[in-house]
């Protein structure tokens, strides 16, 4: 059965937002009607409009706004919509107030783990409200932590992954080494993160107290805010500082990641199906990760990557050693990882899986 469906999202960042973007032009040529209210300049509004998608230049900006509100309200009751997915936290505020005294089912969209508790108060006006009918989880770890979290309200949980297309990636150049004066014959391990406490980079980087210093393995650090205080200290005591390159955050940077062996995410908490270990994963990058929840769901331990203890720099350092040990493998390992991108975290799957959960709650 054809859905009407309503979408309110960001759309402004191409890179950021493909996966989920491509899901509703997905599900519009799939022959389900959809609209997005979106701001007009997102980047992604062209390729909505050529799939057929009806676009609306509209993005609420203040949690509780009544003009705001009013005007989501208006939209429902006149779209006569089946659906109503809300993916930020301004919208869904004010789209569960919008869609009371209507038959649309309200479904949020959830991409972490973490920050909601069923003592918080806030959380009632968006994930433990009662007129949300479900919500949507990029991962079974954000589908756990939120089952805790519904003691008085227990809304209906559904895990679908937002899936990548092999075929975005096709484009993409390794990086030579060159440009970024670095030793060809060198092994590289990339992480690219933004630093913040819950990726663990002091256990990242303690992970080299532990590489040999004739292991030539180098570590590139893609990302905002990496050469704080702490990172640097931590850098300047190892045996070999410098291997370590904080290259700050760059538009490239899938360049390097593709030129790297492997990909290192040593995360503690509140991953989902991290978005950068995906792509490295579609460029052929197998990765090293920790086994958090949404984390461990990406890579099948010894087939396409490895999976380590958080916070234990020796496991990440032992797994780091076997892939340069034997290239050959690694080699392997990036190969499975591309396969395991197609079969278990594409885009098409993603787009079934989003249209079976919109079917199955509206039947």
């Amino acid at each position: 059965m054809p859905l009407k469906i309503l979408v309110i999202s960001n759309y402004r960042t191409t890179i950021t937002v493909r996966p989920e973007a491509e899901i509703f032009i997905g599900l519009q040529k799939k022959g389900h009607s959809v609209t997005i209210m979106t701001y007009g300049d997102s980047s992604y509004c062209e390729k909505f409009r050529e799939a057929g998608i009806r676009l609306i230049d509209f993005h609420p900006e203040k949690k509780f706004d009544k003009e705001e509100i009013a005007f989501i309200h208006k939209e429902i009751l006149e779209g006569a919509y089946d659906v109503m997915h809300l993916f930020n936290g301004v919208s869904m505020v004010n789209g569960i107030q919008a869609a009371k005294g209507t038959p649309v089912k309200v479904v949020l969209y959830r991409g972490f783990e973490g920050h909601i508790h069923w003592y918080d108060p806030s959380c009632y006006y968006k994930f433990l409200h009662p007129r949300v009918d479900a919500v949507l989880c990029n991962s079974e770890g954000v589908k756990e932590h939120i089952e805790r979290a519904s003691v008085f309200v227990k809304p209906k949980l559904v895990t679908v992954n937002k899936g990548h297309r092999l075929e975005w990636y096709e484009d993409v150049e390794s990086m030579p080494h060159e440009e970024l004066g670095l030793d060809p014959n060198a092994f590289y391990a990339v992480c690219a993160a933004n630093n913040r406490r819950m990726k663990g980079m002091p256990y990242l980087l303690k992970a080299f107290e532990h590489i040999p210093e004739d292991a030539n393995i180098h570590l590139l650090i893609l990302g905002k805010d990496m050469d704080n205080e702490e990172n640097l200290k931590i850098i300047n005591s190892l045996p070999r500082p410098d291997r370590i390159h904080i290259m700050g955050w760059r538009g490239d940077s899938l360049r390097i990641v593709k030129m790297a062996q492997t990909f290192l995410l040593s995360s503690l908490y509140g991953e989902s199906i991290t978005k950068s270990v995906l792509e490295g994963m579609s460029l052929g990058t197998a990765a090293i990760i920790t086994d958090i929840p949404g984390n461990r769901e990406m890579i099948e331990d010894g087939v396409s990557g490895y999976v380590v203890p958080k916070k234990k720099p020796q496991a990440m350092a032992d797994a780091l050693l076997k892939m340069y040990r034997d290239p050959e493998a690694a080699a392997k390992m990036g190969a499975a990882a591309k396969e395991r991108i197609r079969n278990r975290f594409s885009s098409e799957r993603s787009i079934e899986g989003y249209e079976a959960f919109y079917q199955d709650l509206v039947n």
